[in-house]
């Protein structure tokens, strides 16, 4: 029927059992007529496991060796599927990600995919031989073991898809992705259809269902993608994997989606931390004098806010980092005061991001209105704003996060309908 690319992450490979459980997805897409590759994650825990042992052992290790070693997890996912599979019947090998190859560059830790052979790979899914590929990991320039850094074997499984002209499942422990965590919306709905643009813009806002890398991978190559569960029963007759009318949530060009709503989901990151600089003379190259030493070290900014003061001479600039790159951020600007000559330097860890994205947006007016009207209305305070053309984020203060969220979905007409 046609080539399939089945990605299990740690949850869905964490003891024999659901190995087992995860061979039985597998079989039935066999039985379809499907050519199958599969992708592993580490079974649930051992990837942090190994990190900790690499900490222990040293606080300031080698990156070369600490890839050889978190690598070793998917090594034994892989394996162990390559096993079960071959007891029940059906002919699979493990490969490394060095045996594919996966070709990476050098970055160890935090490696990009540069070039897949897959060859290979579909050489064997023609003979009828399912491939289960170690996700997370490649080689380098150097022909050392590299990983992609968390979330990583969902970058591997569509990069692999696209080097096999593949379409690609990623299963998980839930069922699709959601209009708003269920964990704080308890009417959040699934999504049928999304938009590559609209799921890029919720994995990277906050959302947890699929790694940002592996989003911008199937938009670029056009990889047929849908998110799923593996813990739905394998014999369940709704697994339809081809057409975006089974269990999960499909991933697709934005002219496959018959119905676009406004705005299709709400998604947070508490993650979030505050800087402001207070006094900043205004005048051209101030900025660039504040945000290009924050680049060079790495840090990425994200909302900026700029207010003139009254004399016309000076501003107030206010911008968000990540909250773990806080500290260095700090450091970095601190270190710029007499070159930039801003009064004080304020910071704040308390609070969250809070996002509404959807493709609607590009043809609907008043989306902003409504979301600073609803958060108005439950005395919640904006603190900075920033847009595209699908998405508005706001900060707020963190302890209304939750609140927020639940305001906005229920502001965008997102909350599921009561059945009786």
């Amino acid at each position: 029927m046609g080539r399939l690319v089945m990605k299990f992450g740690g949850t869905s490979v964490g003891d024999i059992e659901r190995i087992r459980n995860v061979a039985r997805h597998v079989a039935r897409e066999v039985a379809n007529g499907n050519q199958v590759a599969v992708v592993v994650s580490a079974m649930a825990g051992q990837t942090d496991r190994l990190v900790g042992w690499t900490r222990e052992a040293s606080a300031l290790h080698d990156a070369r060796e600490y890839d050889a070693v978190v690598a070793s997890g998917e090594q034994v996912s892989a394996g162990l599927l390559a096993i079960v599979l071959q007891d029940m019947g059906i002919p699979a090998r493990s490969w490394q990600g060095w045996q594919v190859p996966i070709r990476t560059d050098g970055m160890h830790g935090a490696a990009r995919i540069t070039d897949i052979d897959g060859s290979e790979l579909r050489s064997r899914m023609e003979q009828g031989q399912v491939a289960v590929v170690t996700g997370f990991q490649g080689i380098g320039p150097d022909n050392r073991i590299t990983t992609l850094g968390r979330g990583g074997s969902d970058t591997s499984a569509v990069a692999i898809a696209a080097a096999v002209d593949a379409r690609c499942d990623i299963y998980t422990d839930v069922d699709g992705v959601y209009t708003c965590d269920p964990r704080i919306v308890a009417k959040a709905r699934k999504i049928a259809r999304i938009s590559y643009e609209e799921m890029l813009e919720l994995a990277s806002l906050g959302a947890k269902v699929l790694q940002t890398r592996s989003v911008e991978l199937a938009m670029v190559h056009r990889v047929p993608l849908q998110v799923r569960s593996s813990f739905e029963a394998p014999d369940s007759p709704n697994q339809n994997t081809q057409d975006g009318s089974g269990p999960g949530t499909f991933v697709c060009d934005e002219e496959e989606i018959v119905e676009q709503q406004v705005v299709s989901g709400i998604a947070y990151s508490k993650d979030e931390a505050k800087v402001m600089l207070v006094g900043v003379p205004d005048r051209p190259g101030v900025s660039a004098g504040i945000f290009g030493p924050l680049a060079e070290q790495g840090i990425d900014v994200d909302m900026i806010v700029q207010n003139v003061s009254e004399d016309g001479e000076h501003a107030d600039v206010t911008f968000t980092v990540a909250e773990r790159e806080l500290d260095r951020a700090l450091q970095v600007i601190g270190g710029l005061k007499d070159k930039i000559g801003f009064s004080r330097l304020i910071s704040a860890r308390d609070v969250a991001k809070v996002s509404v994205i959807g493709i609607g947006m590009r043809s609907h007016a008043g989306v902003a209105a409504r979301m600073f009207s609803a958060l108005a209305e439950k005395g919640i305070n904006i603190q900075a704003i920033t847009t595209s053309e699908i998405k508005i984020s706001v900060l707020i203060d963190a302890a209304y996060t939750e609140l927020a969220v639940r305001t906005l979905h229920t502001a965008y007409e997102l909350d599921a309908q009561d059945t009786v």
